[in-house]
């Protein structure tokens, strides 16, 4: 029979090395497998696998691949975790996914977290060979690693058996899910951070606490994930779409999403993955360096996240040889695919040299800026939720003017009042919060303004030149007048006048563990206008899963929701605002709300401000369309996003209810919390709508020479509090050359 499609050319970057202990781990992991009852030992009737299938996969192939220097006793212990993550995959398709057995697929997964403690002994008695495994490995890996470690392991491995469940309700539903949610639960179910949390163990190079949250970090270890999940979902389409019925592959969805064949398909699926290795690529060389600097790290640590780096790399290269190789998967015509290059042992190096000078390489950076447009018409948006505004809106439109000046935000030749009032924030505002008081109106268009004027600042003041020592200068300070206890320091520009006094407004009563999360919010915002200018600089399009995920920042989104969230009290326990449903909610929220500002925004920021940073312009460049398709495939993702947040609310917080025995007032507070995310974006929605900002008589006005001479800006940024995030690109620049720089 012949395959599905045509495997496609893979970008391989790094050569592929074989660890000389193969045959020991072979040896080895056979043993163990057989001790655990893995082999030829029947679950409820059900053979998982005989002695056939465990030779067949040789997972201690793609351990020696995946980490060729390790030594004989950790090569085998490696081995031994991937034979169990393996057997975990195919014994829960086998006893759950098959048979349908949502409540038995819980039962099974609650019970493993007795199997990962985080301190002492593990005190429940394993009953089956899954059980039975983890409690072995677990007490040959945990120990020997810092608590640190310990905590994200347990994090990611439970997040890789708890993510099981997200796919069987898919196949119950006969659901595909859309793109983006799909690479966000991937990363997951896939089980790649996982494999990057025992990369760090075999090359015994832990990443340094203080940097592990770091966004570089985190781009690294999600590009990671991301290459290896597309890469498997490629390899095994024919097995789990086509014999298991699993609705979980790339290939799918983008057959699903696009309306392609399943050749295009998989060409698409294999351009993502190319285009998130180049974003690996580029962080490990661009951002990594400057985040240990400003970490202020020390040679050991800075080795330390070298080595877990090529780690990362060494696991790409190695995954992509064995699955060459594996019988688990479809690979026949890519072993006799004259693209593929020689296969033996030592030669995946001259597959290199065209990855290397594939053209896909470059694409992102060719964009030529203030190419002119015109008028882009919007999709048709579907807004199922009532809009209500504020009855104070009038009055917070004079407020706004009022604390504008106060804070020298009007003198400093980037705004001025005609403008401010033309961009019309408390509407805005009025949306999102239609039943706040006088006071909690005004305070909200006071952020709004404050965010939207940061947002047009730094590209005035920082973009021009490229100046990014200068901008994360201020960034720097910026934070200083956000401090969690004691005083600030006396503010000198409008941004950092602001600021001070939103933050004593804002802060003033939060307990101190809300001081924290609204202060991240806020300073994941600033840093997100770094990545802006830093890409800016380089003229450089962003890959497009990065844009989805930065784009939550610049637009203050978590902003928002946090301040949403520190309203709701002690009523809902922490923990619940960090499970999948509840950030699957947020996350369609947020991304419904930023794609919908980027099909509005368009023309603005790509004729009329030379910006990259636009959704539409993203799509353009990875999918080699024009912009004609490309806004159409923006619109089917922002119904995309609608459709899952509807989802997420209707049919999945109901269950969270139950799984978690919420009680009658942590129920209403969260169905409170959908009913504001409504209003956040039908507000959103009237704002965009409603101002007069996208229209070719505004855009030619608001960037007409005589008014950016005299104004000093042509457009304005939506970051602040989640309002969409329309920036000021070079055009005006030319025309200020007495701004500071």
């Amino acid at each position: 029979m012949p395959q599905p499609f045509q495997l496609p050319e893979f970008y391989v970057p790094y050569p592929a090395r074989l660890n000389p202990n193969l045959d020991a781990a072979r040896a080895h992991t056979r043993e163990w497998a057989r001790a655990m009852d893995m082999v030829d030992a029947p679950q409820n009737g059900v053979r998982i696998w005989d002695e056939a299938d465990l030779e067949a996969h040789d997972y201690a192939l793609l351990c020696s691949y995946t980490h060729p220097d390790a030594d004989e006793p950790t090569l085998n212990l490696v081995t031994d975790w991937y034979v169990w993550v393996f057997y975990f995959d195919d014994h829960f398709l086998e006893m759950f996914k098959r048979t349908r057995d949502i409540d038995g697929g819980k039962a099974h997964l609650d019970r493993l977290k007795a199997f990962m403690p985080r301190h002492g002994e593990i005190s429940a008695e394993p009953t089956n060979p899954v059980e039975r495994g983890l409690m072995d490995l677990w007490n040959r890996t945990v120990p020997h690693r810092s608590e640190h470690w310990r905590a994200r392991f347990i994090e990611s491995t439970a997040a890789l058996l708890d993510e099981s469940l997200w796919e069987l309700a898919n196949i119950n539903a006969g659901r595909v899910a859309n793109p983006i949610e799909y690479i966000e639960m991937r990363r997951k179910v896939g089980g790649a951070p996982w494999s990057a949390n025992l990369i760090e163990h075999v090359a015994d190079a832990e990443v340094p606490a203080e940097v592990a949250a770091a966004r570089p970090m985190l781009v690294l270890r999600d590009t990671f994930a991301d290459a290896i999940h597309l890469r498997n979902d490629l390899f095994s389409y024919e097995r789990e779409v086509l014999d298991e019925g699993e609705l979980s592959n790339g290939v799918l969805v983008f057959e699903t999403f696009l309306g392609i064949g399943t050749q295009e398909a998989a060409d698409r699926v294999n351009d993502l993955l190319t285009s998130r290795l180049h974003q690996f690529d580029h962080t490990a060389v661009t951002e990594v360096p400057a985040m240990a600097d400003d970490a202020g790290l020390g040679p050991a640590d800075r080795a330390a996240l070298l080595a877990y780096i090529k780690g990362l790399q060494d696991w790409q290269s190695g995954g992509h040889e064995w699955h060459l190789r594996s019988s688990r998967y479809m690979n026949a015509d890519t072993r006799s695919s004259a693209l593929a290059g020689p296969l033996g042992l030592g030669t995946s190096a001259a597959r290199i040299v065209p990855s290397l000078l594939s053209p896909r390489r470059f694409d992102r950076f060719t964009h030529v800026p203030f190419t002119r447009v015109g008028p882009q018409g919007v999709p048709p948006i579907d807004m199922p939720f009532p809009l209500t505004l504020s009855p104070h809106l009038d009055h917070s439109r004079d407020h706004v003017v009022e604390w504008s000046e106060s804070m020298g935000i009007l003198a400093e030749g980037v705004w001025n009042e005609t403008k401010l009032r033309a961009y019309d924030l408390p509407l805005c505002g009025a949306g999102l919060h239609p039943d706040a008081t006088v006071d909690a109106l005004d305070l909200t268009s006071d952020w709004l303004t404050w965010g939207t004027y940061g947002d047009d600042y730094y590209p005035v003041v920082f973009g021009r030149s490229t100046n990014l020592g200068a901008a994360k200068a201020l960034t720097a300070r910026l934070k200083t007048f956000m401090p969690l206890e004691g005083d600030m320091p006396r503010p000198g520009i409008a941004l950092e006048r602001g600021l001070a006094d939103l933050w004593v407004r804002t802060a003033t009563g939060m307990t101190p563990e809300n001081r924290v999360s609204f202060r991240t919010a806020v300073t994941d915002m600033l840093d997100s206008w770094l990545w802006e200018l830093a890409n800016q600089a380089q003229n450089r399009i962003p890959d497009p899963v990065d844009y989805i995920e930065m784009r939550r920042k610049t637009f203050g989104s978590d902003l928002t929701m946090s301040l949403c969230r520190i309203g709701h009290g002690r009523r809902v326990p922490p923990e619940i605002y960090r499970t999948r449903p509840v950030r699957a909610m947020e996350n369609a929220a947020m991304d419904w709300a930023t794609l919908l500002n980027d099909v509005f925004s368009y023309q603005k920021e790509i004729e009329y401000e030379g910006e990259i940073h636009n959704a539409v312009l993203v799509v353009e460049n990875f999918l080699g369309i024009d912009r004609t398709a490309a806004l159409a495939v923006v619109g089917d993702l922002i119904d995309a996003r609608m459709r899952e947040f509807r989802h997420v609310t209707e049919n999945e917080l109901p269950i969270l209810f139950e799984d978690y025995d919420l009680g009658d007032e942590a129920r209403e507070t969260l169905r409170n919390y959908v009913g504001e995310l409504q209003n956040w974006m039908a507000g959103i929605l009237n704002w965009h709508e409603g101002c007069h900002r996208y229209t070719p008589e505004a855009l030619e006005k608001h960037t007409a020479p005589a008014a950016v001479q005299a104004l000093g800006t042509t457009g304005l940024g939506m970051t602040g509090l989640g309002i969409g995030t329309d920036r000021i690109g070079t055009a005006a620049l030319r025309l200020l050359p007495t701004l500071p720089r």
